[in-house]
């Protein structure tokens, strides 16, 4: 792998840590104020023609995520938030990417072939098919910092809402909390970067006919979402040259998990290129 020269610089960590992240890596002792990394962070980001910021904190990085939200706003950078953290689909941090003319992508990143991707397919399978579904289930466990940060479940309240709700919103009807159940399971240190989920569902075909499908997947969770990532940079690029500020409803609906509006994932699809041809033809 060829060396890069860019330098990793300090920033504010804040909630960006969790107490379990602690055990297995020594955040660095803060060396200066919040508004001295905030002076210093606008100027690299002038100095080196920075357009567009890309959140990949730790989950439950809430007051992390909001101080880069504001940067971004401040410096007029393009913003993608590829975590749980609800700010694209907050309608005041919307309203206010708005406003300022600032473009931003989110919440929570769709990965490539993840979980919560295939889960909605196959919900949206049942719906489709005039299935019934009664209940379901996603469980997850790894072994990368992520899931080690996961089992401090008060970081995991938008992660769940985030997970369930991309799930759910494939469904003509909502089931009771009793009889949906999405979210990380456990830590399991030897698989690394691996990610296994296993998902049910039960449900009733026509005349009342039980049915149950099982599915369990197996993927390299740091890089699953690599291409989604590099799609919506594409699309930030795209509406920062068009002068296009605010929510990027098609992007968020296509490339995350909680956007501002849920579409099923073939009519995003469809607007984005939709959006992305008629973007390039002016």
């Amino acid at each position: 792998m060829r060396a890069s020269d860019v330098i990793v610089k300090e920033a504010p960590i804040l909630d960006g840590v969790g107490v379990y992240a602690e055990t297995v890596f020594k955040p660095i002792k803060q060396s200066k104020t919040l508004d001295q990394l905030r002076e210093e962070i606008i100027e690299e980001i002038k100095r080196t023609d920075t357009r567009i910021l890309i959140n990949y904190l730790p989950v439950g990085s809430q007051k992390a995520t909001e101080f880069w939200a504001s940067i971004a706003l401040e410096t007029c950078c393009a913003f993608i938030n590829c975590i749980p953290v609800f700010v694209a689909s907050d309608e005041n941090w919307g309203r206010r990417f708005a406003e300022k003319g600032v473009p931003i992508i989110g919440d929570d990143v769709k990965s490539q072939l993840g979980s919560t991707i295939v889960h909605r397919v196959l919900a949206k399978l049942c719906s489709d098919r005039g299935v019934v579904i009664d209940r379901t289930y996603q469980l997850n466990f790894g072994g990368n910092t992520d899931f080690l940060t996961m089992l401090e479940r008060e970081r995991l309240k938008s992660k769940k809402i985030s997970k369930t709700e991309a799930v759910q919103s494939q469904l003509d009807y909502r089931l009771s909390e009793a009889c949906i159940h999405i979210g990380p399971s456990d830590f399991v240190p030897f698989l690394g970067n691996r990610k296994i989920a296993y998902i049910r569902i039960e449900g009733r075909l026509f005349a009342d006919v039980p049915f149950s499908l099982e599915l369990r997947l197996d993927v390299d969770d740091k890089a699953n979402s690599a291409a989604i990532a590099l799609d919506a940079i594409r699309c930030a690029q795209l509406a920062l040259d068009k002068n296009i500020g605010g929510p990027l409803l098609e992007a968020s609906a296509y490339f995350m998990k909680h956007p501002p509006v849920q579409l099923d994932d073939w009519e995003a699809k469809r607007r984005l290129e939709e959006w992305i041809s008629k973007l390039s033809q002016k």
